[in-house]
């Protein structure tokens, strides 16, 4: 059996390895950007992003765009016939948002950057024209690394921004963890379940304090 002081020095140490593990999340709007992800409060203050879980894509002074990653549609791809190469997937388009739904953006997982392509994060891109798309198509496995939105969520800078600062949304790191997530329908709910962790380390023998480790900032 360990002496107390080498248990704690493991749990910290497992701890520790833990944190490295998850998503950061925050409420802070210095951290909107790319990459990110935006996860609704529970407690929804507008119906339309309930539950959502949003990819941002592009984050700039003159707007901001996102990809809803939790909402796949009742649509296969095969549907989808004025663009090439869908005709052999029967995986879903994912309702992107409720702006422009008639519009396509499909996100790619890619060793190098697709033709057109905007990049999101790591080896994330989005493409959007239909030529991209069906080069891209050609090259993918199938969901685990393409997938296509019908529509987007949009903002103006100062409107997110005001959403965050009145506490509608958590922001995360690493999204392209959760683009091409196997569960999407639970992916919210998982998410929300982050935001309420709260690691703490005991205290070892001699009173010394080991600080609590959380996800807030």
């Amino acid at each position: 059996m360990l002496p107390k002081w080498q248990f704690v020095q493991v749990v910290a140490g497992s701890m520790t390895l833990v944190c490295s593990m998850l998503p950061a999340q925050s409420r802070r709007i210095e951290d909107l950007a790319v990459g990110r992800l935006l996860v609704m409060e529970p407690l929804a203050p507008d119906p339309v992003f309930a539950e959502s879980v949003i990819l941002l894509i592009h984050y700039d002074t003159d707007g901001v765009v996102g990809l809803r990653l939790n909402q796949p549609s009742r649509v296969p791809l095969s549907r989808l016939h004025e663009v090439n190469g869908t005709s052999e997937r029967s995986d879903p388009a994912y309702i992107g948002g409720p702006v422009q739904i008639e519009e396509v953006t499909a996100l790619v997982r890619a060793p190098s950057a697709p033709r057109d392509a905007i990049h999101v994060t790591a080896d994330l891109y989005a493409v959007q024209s239909k030529s991209s798309l069906e080069t891209a198509l050609k090259a993918s496995k199938g969901p685990a690394d393409l997938r296509v939105y019908l529509g987007y969520c949009g903002w103006t800078n100062p409107q997110l921004k005001n959403e965050v600062m009145h506490g509608g949304w958590y922001i995360f790191d690493h999204g392209e963890r959760f683009a091409f997530d196997s569960a999407p329908g639970t992916l919210w709910k998982r998410l929300i379940e982050l935001t309420n962790l709260r690691l703490a380390l005991v205290p070892a023998s001699n009173s010394r304090r080991v600080s609590s480790v959380s996800w807030d900032r």
